[in-house]
């Protein structure tokens, strides 16, 4: 499976939705955001992370978005993140966008969290060369608890 990224589209954002509509996938990333997530705030959303400083790009898997990823937050504490679709779990989708942009914003070092729990994410971020630093627990309201939490570290 050849997996690409590009410049975020419009029509892409219907795509990025979509997993926040899904009860296993909100659970999994626990990190999210307060609340339902109606399309209107979905697109809200998007529209203040790409009009920021963030470096955002669609992810493609065979030339389909499969997902986004992206750099964002202060210099000194920029983070990772990613959101693959469930449809592409379990096939690399998520390593390959993460290493490609990883390559695409080379400024170090950037951080990473994930869920205890979420065992696929943190193998990503293993793969893609981050070091565990630390635990850390907190509100996860996808779950509607607080949640046991992995701090991680890119090129620090």
């Amino acid at each position: 499976m050849e997996v690409t990224l590009r410049a975020v589209r419009e029509s892409d954002l219907p795509f990025f939705h979509e997993p926040t509509q899904d009860p296993d996938a909100r659970w999994m990333a626990a990190l999210t955001a307060a609340g339902p997530v109606d399309r209107a705030r979905s697109d809200a959303h998007w529209a203040r992370l790409l009009a920021s400083d963030a470096v955002v790009r669609t992810v493609l898997a065979d030339g389909r978005v499969a997902g986004h990823t992206a750099v964002y937050g202060p210099p000194h504490q920029r983070e990772v993140t990613y959101t693959i679709g469930r449809a592409h779990w379990g096939r690399g989708v998520a390593t390959a966008a993460l290493r490609a942009l990883l390559d695409a914003v080379p400024a170090r070092p950037l951080h990473a969290r994930a869920a205890a729990d979420n065992t696929g994410s943190l193998r990503v971020l293993e793969k893609c060369g981050s070091v565990v630093t630390g635990h850390d627990r907190g509100f996860a309201h996808a779950r509607g608890e607080e949640t046991d939490e992995v701090l991680l570290l890119l090129g620090g």
